[in-house]
């Protein structure tokens, strides 16, 4: 484990409690240390976590800001490059390009655990954070598919669901339901503020469920957002026109029906995708279709909930 923050200490600690045996490396001497003191097998030299991952064949997990991918991925083509390597980056696309340029041979599965929370570091962590969660694992049309297995296997035993999907289909997803909301939450919360002591006085749960994720770690929030750029505009510009709509009606009209009535039907629909009943799926892996049965039953909205003997079953709505 490269990173020792809130995702890579929790998968440290879940991996661990599964019966894995797990070890990382965190730059921060904070991180490192309360993980040690935590009982847990860690360091700051991350050359040397890496070359140890080389020499045991081990899962090489990068748990680091999108802006600190290169550099890793330097010092894993020089001290780990045999090694199936995969990631828990919020953005997909930005980071399988990057592996494409800086360690062309590695085993490369991309992944990201739709968990988390507004706190960070090690401290922040905690060995159930992925139970029930959605976790992606990468599929592009070239994925190795027992290296595909092999980070599904570890996905399940952390207590995630696995979603098979290829980087840019994550990616436009999560602009929608991740990373506009943080643009949302910053500027509600900035428009918030600017009311003074009397608007932060009569605060109450709208306000801070809309600007919950507005407390989380700015540096990181900038990297995802970011990082995401070319999928992230066009959903900006999406959400731009509906304000712009809503604008108009209030002016013209005084109405807000449809803006609001839209936005209670959306909320309907999360809602309604944790209830609806699903269909189960098995898909071997070592069928010629196997790529596109994955993609397919990601893009459906379906998941990976088991993996035995090369088949993997799962549900889809």
């Amino acid at each position: 484990m490269i990173g020792l923050g809130l995702i890579g200490g929790s998968l440290l600690r879940a991996a661990a409690a599964s019966g894995r045996t797990a070890f990382g490396a965190a730059v921060s001497e904070v991180d490192a240390d309360a993980a040690s003191r935590a009982g847990f097998d860690v360091t700051t030299d991350v050359e040397a976590a890496l070359h140890r991952a080389e020499t045991d064949d081990a899962m090489v997990v990068l748990a680091a800001p999108l802006t600190a991918v290169e550099d890793l991925l330097r010092l894993v083509n020089q001290h780990a490059s045999h090694c199936l390597l995969t990631d828990v980056t919020s953005v997909k696309a930005p980071v399988l390009d990057a592996v494409r340029r800086r360690v062309p041979y590695t085993r490369y599965v991309g992944g990201h655990p739709m968990a988390g929370t507004s706190n960070s570091g090690w401290l922040a962590g905690n060995a159930t954070l992925f139970q029930g969660a959605a976790w992606v694992v990468a599929v592009e049309e070239d994925t190795d598919l027992e290296a595909w297995a092999e980070v599904a296997e570890l996905v399940l035993d952390v207590g995630a669901h696995v979603i098979p999907l290829p980087a840019e289909s994550h990616d436009e997803a999560v602009a929608r339901i991740s990373h506009l909301p943080h643009l949302f939450a910053a500027i509600l919360a900035t428009i918030g503020a600017e009311g003074g002591p009397l608007a932060m006085s009569l605060a109450a749960g709208s306000y801070r469920d809309g600007t919950r994720v507005a407390a989380s770690n700015p540096q990181l929030v900038r990297a995802m957002t970011e990082g995401n750029r070319d999928a992230l505009l066009p959903i900006v510009d999406e959400a731009l026109g509906r304000l712009g709509a809503a604008r108009g009606s209030l002016a013209s009209t005084g109405g807000l029906a449809a803006t609001i009535n839209a936005g209670y039907e959306g909320a309907q629909a999360l809602a309604a995708s944790l209830d609806v009943e699903r269909a189960g799926v098995r898909i071997s892996l070592s069928a010629p279709d196997a790529r596109q049965g994955l993609i397919a039953l990601g893009e459906r909205g379906g998941r990976i909930t088991g993996l035995s003997d090369g088949i993997a079953t799962g549900e889809v709505q």
